[in-house]
């Protein structure tokens, strides 16, 4: 489709015509001889007397072809352009990590699935992650992994394939053997630094209590807080085990209570997929979606129009009257 970017240009199209009809014609002046008797001769020569100036007569092609250029140029000033057909882009309104436990004691074979088959926790935790994350899209999201230590992954990305085969290459006890839930939280902290995005979401699973944080998780979480990050933590394990096998729900609860999230707690595989599309309830993907369509300049046709056009005329007038002055002056030799 073609459209014009300034329509109202189109205005100036009759300004030549107005400028000819209300502005007065150029005049050349001419030499002319005085002599006596003037009248009495023009009267008897049957010719009228005119004033001492002309009005130059312009050739027929000189005036088409001035206002041919002259529409062609305003019609480039109008720019006109090719809009083509509208393009939508979808970007997260929202930025997510995903920060999993992979401490020692994700390794145990306690997780039931549907069936009443014991997987290992953590494989359990995979399958239902990877329906969950592919069902963002359009999400950036980020993967933290975290035992001893905490390790970013995968920063945040649009790019929901890489999050899921770096989750599938994660294996237990890759991070240590312990669990640092505050460092995950604070290094969740330091990935959403990065976003220019307002609001930030982290999902963080565990299923032990916090035994080698530098901060610990509480305090992280209010720090959360107030960079807003909202929380929801997911429980999975054994809440009755003793030492680091122990689910500290209490903390969990605390965390997420602390940056107004969400907490649950997943005692199956069922329950633990229950629990990613409870959330993916409460914080629906958001997008801002942006529509526009491409323009492409075609002012460039008209204007090369009117120069050639411009050009043409000039170069068919000059060798015209060179032609005439060339034949006049043949006339004017003697046989």
């Amino acid at each position: 489709m073609i459209s014009l970017a300034a329509p109202w240009l189109l205005l100036l199209l009759p300004l030549p015509l107005l400028v000819w009809r209300l502005a007065p014609p150029h005049r050349e002046r001419e030499s002319a001889l005085r002599f006596p008797f003037f009248r009495r001769t023009a009267a008897a020569a049957g010719a009228a007397p005119r004033a001492g100036a002309l009005v130059l007569s312009r050739p027929k092609l000189s005036v088409i072809s001035a206002v041919l250029c002259w529409v062609l140029l305003v019609l480039a000033l109008a720019r006109p352009e090719r809009v083509g057909a509208p393009i939508t882009i979808e970007n997260a309104a929202r930025d997510v990590v995903m920060a999993i436990d992979i401490s020692g004691s994700m390794d145990a074979r306690d997780l039931a699935t549907p069936e009443g088959e014991r997987i290992q926790r953590l494989a359990g935790v995979r399958e239902v992650v990877r329906a969950f994350v592919s069902g963002r899209e359009g999400d950036r999201m980020a993967l933290i992994v975290f035992g001893t230590s905490a390790y970013l992954q995968a920063p945040l990305t649009d790019d929901l394939e890489t999050i899921i085969a770096l989750l599938d290459r994660t294996e237990v006890g890759m991070a240590g053997p312990h669990t640092a839930l505050g460092d995950a939280i604070g290094l969740s902290i330091r990935t959403f630094e990065t976003s220019e995005i307002d609001q930030r979401l982290l999902i963080l699973l565990s299923d032990g209590s916090d035994t080698a944080s530098r901060m610990s998780p509480v305090n992280a979480a209010e720090i959360a807080a107030d960079r807003g990050v909202e929380i929801y933590t997911i429980g999975v394990g054994d809440p009755d085990a003793t030492g680091e096998n122990r689910v500290d729900l209490t903390t969990l609860k605390e965390v997420a209570q602390r940056t107004g999230g969400q907490y649950f707690f997943a005692e199956d595989a069922a329950s633990l997929e229950a629990v990613y599309d409870r959330i993916d309830e409460l914080a629906p993907r958001e997008t801002e979606t942006l529509s526009f369509r491409p323009r492409q300049p075609l002012a460039w046709i008209p204007m090369g129009l009117a120069a050639l056009l411009g050009g043409l005329t000039v170069l068919y007038l000059q060798l015209r009257s060179r032609r005439r002055h060339r034949a006049a002056r043949l006339s004017e030799e003697p046989a």
